[in-house]
């Protein structure tokens, strides 16, 4: 399974009249949890009902996703939200926020190797050793820099490796890192297998909050190109965006959303999807504006990118608005649930 910075969904969209009647959108979806929202829109017929045909393409990575999503029509990516969104727009590519995918409560945790739990109490004492982040631009970097700087340190006075999430509990058993920023639901694997403690938690620690670290993009060439399209896509995502969120509380529709999830190949082990909490997100994809800027200040400071994106670069909330005008009040079904996110 991949992550939710960690900057999120996404899509990278074409168009093609397939009839009369129906539009064919194409869309890159890089395989998390949180797309979960996608694959139960589409399952639903949420998508066909509003007159569009889903096409999802193979993800794409690095300066092939900025290629494409200044060539296609809609495009987003779980991950986004970190550097190379920021590239995409210092080299203004076609593209802006349209919807955010992951939200705070994150349940990202600096992870501590178990060994050294008695050596090793606070971030300070991290100073020289090895932590473990799943990419060099990524939001898991964000948020290691962020929780050292808490304690007067920076990303110089520690060696960062970079190792995908699913490697972290082969690097803790040989001892190959001491610490690592990692996500549900590898949080709660890497504790279960006494391979390593919750150290510092990353909701608790980086501020501002809340923090949107996942995000859908649209192409704005193509959106002006076809309005009521790019409307009806979002109407038909926020109602996946929906269920996903009375999943998360564990309503009758977490069954189904896990046996997409698994039988899509996000995610082969259908007992992690059943056992641990899932990424979080809002339930109107509301966006966090505060923890935005803060993000690009960040990766400027630290020379990820050159310079920042002015506000109006960055988002357009309009078609989830719209979107959202078109539906019901949202109310969770297990009025039991006691998780926060997703409300």
């Amino acid at each position: 399974m991949r992550p939710a910075l960690m900057i999120a969904v996404a899509a990278v969209l074409t168009v093609s009249a397939a009839s009369a009647q129906e539009v064919t959108v194409r869309v890159g979806n890089a395989p998390s949890i949180a797309s979960g929202a996608l694959l139960i829109a589409i399952e639903r017929g949420y998508f066909r009902e509003v007159g569009i045909k889903i096409v999802i393409a193979p993800p794409r990575h690095g300066r092939e996703r900025n290629r494409a999503a200044g060539a296609e029509s809609v495009s987003g990516h779980r991950g986004w939200h970190r550097g190379r969104l920021l590239h995409a727009l210092e080299r203004n590519l076609p593209v802006t926020i349209a919807m955010s995918r992951v939200s705070t409560p994150l349940g990202h945790n600096m992870m501590l190797r178990a060994d050294l739990k008695g050596e090793i109490k606070e971030i300070k004492q991290l100073k020289g050793r090895v932590i473990a982040t799943n990419g060099p631009g990524s939001v898991s970097t964000y948020e290691i820099g962020k929780m050292l700087e808490t304690a007067g340190l920076t990303m110089a006075d520690v060696d960062v490796k970079v190792i995908p999430f699913a490697q972290y509990a082969i690097a803790f058993r040989n001892r190959a890192i001491d610490a690592a920023l990692a996500i549900h639901p590898f949080t709660s694997q890497l504790r279960d297998l006494e391979l390593a403690v919750p150290f510092a938690d990353s909701d608790a620690l980086i501020e501002p909050r809340p923090i949107t670290i996942s995000v859908n993009m649209i192409n704005t060439d193509w959106a002006s190109r076809n309005p009521a399209v790019a409307r009806n896509f979002y109407l038909a995502a926020l109602r996946g965006a929906r269920d996903y969120c009375q999943a998360y509380h564990g309503s009758a529709v977490r069954k189904e959303m896990i046996d997409l999830l698994v039988k899509s190949g996000t995610e082969r082990r259908p007992e992690m999807l059943h056992q641990y909490t899932w990424p979080a997100r809002d339930r109107m994809a509301a966006w966090r504006w505060p923890a935005w800027l803060d993000m690009q200040a960040w990766y400027v400071r630290n020379k990820f990118v050159g310079t920042s994106a002015p506000a109006a670069r960055v988002l357009d909330l309009s078609h989830i608005e719209a979107a959202a005008e078109r539906l019901p009040p949202f109310v969770v079904e297990n009025a039991d649930s006691k998780l926060p996110g997703c409300r």
